[in-house]
């Protein structure tokens, strides 16, 4: 799945959560927190091995249940002490929702679902590299254009125009939190105040 996608889903999935169970919308530092943990596993995985060949595969060891579930613990648990539940709560499920979506991703390439790489180490796939990070990037690229120009791209297109224009409209409904507020008052509650 791409970046942006991962983004798209953890976002929907933690400001409706807010919406529906707390009736509020998330802060910056929630924002902020979804962002990182829908990214988390892609930042580990993909420069340990497309840049630095450390890693056998671009969705190994960030991407496996045998360390996402632990570290989302950890997350938790220091979330829960700091007093920032919310904020650490957006990140696990950010986190969490990447795995899942990555291992139903291959649908669009018409492979089908595929689970492997949640269990690393005690399943490991083949190698998935096409050389430098750089190269990986435009390898799977060209790939997803491809996809697009098949018979099915259509409905690609409508579903990443549906997932990420839905995801921005909520963003924008909830106030574009973890944007940095140049010029403007902080808060839903600030009122503008006249000199007169």
């Amino acid at each position: 799945m791409w970046p942006w996608e991962h983004l798209a889903v953890g976002y929907l999935v933690v400001a409706l959560a807010l919406r529906l169970g707390w009736h509020r919308s998330p802060d910056a530092w929630t924002a902020v927190a979804v962002a990182v943990g829908t990214q988390f596993p892609d930042l580990v995985d993909k420069p340990l091995a497309w840049q630095f060949d450390v890693l056998q595969s671009g969705t190994s060891v960030a991407h496996s249940v045998f360390v996402a579930v632990p570290l989302s613990v950890v997350v938790l648990a220091v979330a829960w002490r700091l007093d920032r539940t919310v904020v650490g709560a957006a990140f696990v499920v950010g986190y969490l929702l990447h795995l899942p979506a990555d291992a139903m991703y291959g649908v669009v390439y018409g492979n089908g679902i595929n689970f492997d790489n949640l269990l690393w180490p005690v399943v490991t796939g083949p190698s998935a590299d096409y050389g430098s990070f750089v190269e990986n990037f435009r390898f799977y690229l060209t790939k997803f254009g491809g996809v697009l120009e098949s018979p099915r791209g259509l409905a690609i297109v409508v579903f990443e125009v549906t997932l990420l224009g839905g995801a921005f409209l909520l963003w924008l409904l909830d106030g574009i939190p973890g944007v940095p507020r140049i010029g403007r008052p902080r808060g839903r509650n600030v009122r503008r105040v006249e000199h007169r």
